[in-house]
């Protein structure tokens, strides 16, 4: 007969409670969000990304640096530029997609070297490790028999072992044990490259926000000036989120002078302009200072640096009226061609009052003028009338311009090219090109101290020229804090990489033995070493720090920590 054994019932585990809806359908998401987000592998994505990114604004000229040359390429490449301009790929580091990309690599940044920072922390002021139970099982190990009692010669062990942090255990059956390691040094330098980097971050970002750039061309004849207390007085202007453009550091410059130097190619040698500035004080007391600026060394004003940017020329015309009224101006003409600097540029002569008392009457009577600046003359074509440049400095200056009589549109109120006239007044007659005297449809060439007269009379004089400069004003804010992360960010770096960590065991038991003339007490010492932050090991070098560490030479230290 089989006997039949009841067996219990299998015990039924509690139920677990079903988590809430906003728990599965909030909360759970963002939390795995976040943790992807801030991953390390997250990180390294968003940087290529974004080094990928940049790739545009390197390669595409950028409204923010020259406007004109980025409406010509989109005029040029018709519906392919009008299709990257709304895609901003003209703004690139000013576009939506990079400013995300750039939000998002700093919020990953942030997330993942914050829980670092704390590891890092921890280990910093963490103990050694506990001995190991089998010290043979170490990457290296040594055994010897050293003489003295087992206190002793944990005493001389822990002595001499100066610089590491170290720990001393007493077992109960009178072994003793002690842990060392050496290297913190590597913990306090991975937390400040972490940290560094971050404030280097944070640095970055505080500077985008509340630093501004402008541009403004300066005429070097020591009479036009830039006052730095407004956007208005800038050519361009590019603020942060935060700047709007009513605090600015105040402070005034205009160019004195302005020389440059070519090679015998054409090619630029060195661009130097003499400022005179005010700053503080300075303004109410009327004290100007005097500077000198050139490429690649600013002047730093107010906590602002003044950048020389490029150079070209503005020619000086003078038109005469019917009544004998002067109308003279210095206009800024944009070069065309880099190596030669052709330039091209316009002008708008308004009408003298008393010439034409009818306010209707004086505007369609106002004169114009656009052409090219050449700053050394060359002629070709038929009866040598086109005007060319064959060397950037002014050796033999000459214009080439077209003059018109009309309405300039300065009276309507709208921005205007400076470098160009409205080609719209044109087509609609409202600006009618004038023959003058020895010139042409095609335009008139003159040099320096030539005119040309009008129909009505009106005179027409190209009396000279001037250089002018491009300046940049920059203000970041943030640029010591960014100096000085990135020098924290590479000395933690360099001591990471350096410092070595060496943990180091020793196991002190006492063992007797005898050799005929009596007992002699012997202490057996069992050594082990780990290094923790390169593959090569301790090498040659643990044989001799045994022996050294066992070596009868008490050290100095301060007593180390006992546990039993």
């Amino acid at each position: 007969m089989t006997d039949t054994q009841t067996r219990p019932a299998a015990a039924t585990p509690p139920q677990q409670p079903t988590p809430s809806v906003l728990r599965r359908r909030l909360l759970w998401p963002v939390r795995n969000l976040w943790r992807s987000l801030t991953s390390m592998r997250t990180a390294l994505a968003l940087l290529f990304l974004l080094a990928l990114a940049a790739v545009p604004g390197a390669l595409l000229p950028q409204r923010e640096l020259n406007s004109q040359k980025t409406q010509a390429y989109i005029d040029s490449h018709g519906l392919a530029g009008r299709i990257l301009d709304r895609l901003q790929f003209f703004e690139v580091f000013s576009s939506a997609w990079f400013t995300a990309i750039y939000v998002l690599l700093f919020i990953s940044l942030v997330g993942c070297l914050t829980p670092r920072m704390i590891e890092h922390a921890k280990s910093l002021r963490a103990q050694p490790v506990a001995t190991p139970r089998n010290l043979t099982r170490m990457p290296r190990h040594e055994t010897r028999e050293v003489a003295g009692d087992p206190e002793q010669v944990a005493d001389r062990i822990s002595g001499n072992l100066r610089g590491w942090r170290r720990k001393t255990t007493v077992r109960d059956d009178g072994v003793v044990e002690i842990s060392a390691e050496k290297g913190y040094l590597r913990e306090f330098g991975n937390l400040v490259f972490h940290f560094a980097l971050l404030a280097l971050l944070v640095s970055i970002a505080v500077g985008k926000l509340w630093g501004y750039e402008g541009t403004r061309i300066l005429v070097a004849d020591g009479q036009q000036g830039l006052c730095n207390t407004s956007t208005a007085v800038y050519d361009s202007f590019r603020g942060g989120n935060l700047v709007d453009g009513t605090d600015l550091t105040p402070f005034c410059i205009k160019i004195d002078s302005f020389s440059a130097k070519y090679l015998q190619t054409g090619q630029p040698d060195m661009y130097s302009a003499k400022l005179d500035y005010q700053t503080g004080a300075d303004i109410d007391s009327d004290r100007t200072r005097s500077a000198t600026v050139k490429v690649n060394d600013p002047l730093r004003v107010a906590g602002d640096r003044v950048y020389l940017l490029g150079h070209g020329y503005a020619p000086t015309f003078t038109v005469r009226f019917a009544n004998g009224e002067t109308r003279t101006q210095t206009v800024p003409f944009t070069p065309n061609e880099t190596v030669t600097l052709l330039s091209s540029g316009a002008a708008r002569f308004d009408t003298p009052a008393g010439l034409y008392p009818d306010p209707d009457t004086r505007r369609k009577n106002q004169i114009a003028l656009e052409g090219i600046f050449a700053p050394t003359a060359a002629f070709s074509g038929t009866n040598n009338t086109l005007l060319s440049s064959s060397f950037p400095d002014a050796r033999d200056p000459a214009v080439a311009i077209r003059i018109y009589e009309g309405d300039t549109g300065l009276d309507t109120g709208r921005a205007q090219n400076v470098y160009s006239l409205d080609q719209n007044l044109i087509n609609q007659g409202r600006l009618r090109q004038q023959v003058t005297t020895g010139g042409s449809k095609l335009g008139t060439n003159l040099k320096v101290g030539q005119s040309t007269r009008l129909p009505d009379g009106t005179t027409v004089s190209f009396d000279g020229y001037q250089q002018w400069a491009s300046l940049q004003v920059s203000h970041d804010p943030a640029q010591q804090y960014v100096l000085i992360s990135a020098i924290a960010m590479l000395a933690g770096l360099l001591v990471s990489l350096l410092v070595k960590r060496r943990r180091v065991w020793a196991r002190v038991s006492p063992v007797t033995g005898g050799d005929g003339a009596g007992d002699k007490r012997l202490t057996v010492v069992e050594m082990a070493g780990l290094a923790r932050t390169d593959q090569a090991g301790w090498g040659e070098g643990f044989a001799t720090l045994v022996d050294k560490v066992t070596a009868d030479k008490v050290g100095t230290d301060a007593a180390p920590t006992t546990e039993r």
